[in-house]
């Protein structure tokens, strides 16, 4: 086991003059080249994913830049296909709801002249009225509504939006410049990372654990598994009782779309504590159209999933992969959201988890001068002056 490495103390005048300059000068020097420092941010995030299995090839006599470009091609290959396989199917049950949407809203009953939700308004309404409560007027606000609309108009609604959507994508071909910089950084952060991690070690040996690079490894590495598990086990369970929801008939054709809800729920729980309410936003507005009285069930449905990811899977998985106050956490998406949007919310708390490998590396070697110490004991020169002797006074005499 290796022996301490050094340590270097900091002087309190440091701490008081020259830690707040440095940390207006970081702050300038971030804001100045922010879109530069998210490029190294992300290519940094890639490059510490990767580089343990570049690690493992390199362990069996592959070269290091042949490891890379193993490693790099199949990480590209997977992250393609999956884009592609969430992308087609969200496409193909987002158009088909809009449709269902649609009917369900314009298309009228060639029996009874209304439409389905027409009918359940009225259910709905008769329940209100049954039960003391015909002050609410349901039925006639959504009859208002339904008369603003023409038939199709939702559907084209939807179609315009996912035609949007199929031209943004297009569009990312705008960010291919910076794409392929943090591919490029990344790369070299691979190649040289072997020689990073014999630099710092030479100037910080480790105390007894693993290098700097590890540690920061095997903090991102835990966070990843742990937002893996997590999106797998949340997404499955509202995928699932969304199904069970559709299959049971209690809010309607649900289960045809149950792939596309738990696919969604999967990806916004990428985002603490915001994810988990944005993940319910879809499949209630989905019944708000389709079955009113089912969005009862979806919001049982999700209040469920809520307290069981709350009480179980997240202290079970990600308490030991963050390890972060929830303070630092929502700090950390709310700054990544402001400077870099959605992608810097995606960014932050794997970046986050880095930092605060790199925090415990150098607290065990960097040491600040105690603020509650003394100064030393300055000898002073002191001169004491002899005990002045008062006379004697004269006797008095009485005449």
């Amino acid at each position: 086991m290796a022996g301490p490495g050094p340590t270097i103390q900091i002087p309190r005048w440091i701490q008081l003059v020259g830690l707040p300059v440095l940390l207006v000068l970081a702050f300038l020097f971030a804001r100045t080249v922010g879109h530069v420092l998210f490029l190294f941010l992300t290519a940094s995030v890639i490059a510490f994913t990767l580089n343990p299995l570049v690690r493992d090839l390199t362990r069996v006599k592959v070269p290091r830049a042949l490891s890379v470009l193993v490693v790099y091609a199949i990480f590209a290959a997977a992250v393609v296909a999956l884009l592609i396989a969430i992308g087609a199917v969200a496409f193909d049950q987002a158009r088909n709801a809009a449709g269902r949407i649609d009917d369900y809203v314009t298309v009228e009953d060639s029996g009874t002249g209304q439409t389905a939700a027409e009918v359940d308004i009225d259910g709905l309404q008769a329940w209100l009225d049954d039960h003391g409560l015909e002050q609410v007027q349901v039925r006639e606000q959504f009859t208002k509504w339904v008369d603003s609309l023409s038939a199709g108009e939702i559907s084209g609604y939807a179609q315009d939006a996912i035609s949007f959507a199929q031209g943004a994508a297009f569009s990312v071909v705008l960010l291919l410049f910076s794409l392929i910089l943090v591919v490029v950084i990344s790369i070299y952060m691979l190649l040289d990372m072997q020689r990073l991690e014999q630099s710092i070690d030479s100037r910080f040996p480790p105390h007894g654990g693993p290098p700097l690079t590890q540690q920061i490894e095997g903090a991102v590495w835990g966070y990843l598994k742990g937002q893996a598990i997590l999106s797998t086990v949340i997404g499955s369970s509202a995928g699932v009782g969304m199904y069970i929801l559709g299959v049971t008939g209690l809010v309607e054709g649900a289960d045809q779309y149950a792939l596309l809800f738990g696919l969604w729920t999967a990806f916004i729980e990428v985002i603490p504590y915001i994810g988990p309410w944005l993940s319910a936003v879809p499949p209630v507005i989905y019944a708000l159209f389709v079955d009113p009285v089912g969005v009862i069930w979806v919001g049982v449905l999700f209040l469920i999933i809520y307290q069981v990811e709350g009480h179980i899977v997240v202290p079970n998985v990600m308490a030991n992969a963050l390890r972060l106050h929830p303070l630092l956490v929502i700090f950390g998406l709310l700054a990544g959201g402001e400077l870099y949007g959605i992608a810097g919310v995606l960014v932050a708390l794997p970046t986050m988890a880095g930092l605060r490998a790199i925090w415990e590396f150098f607290r065990a070697r960097v040491r600040f001068e105690r603020w509650d110490q003394g100064g030393p004991d300055v000898p002073v020169e002191v001169e004491l002056e002899s005990p002045r002797v008062e006379p004697p006074r004269a006797a008095s005499t009485s005449g």
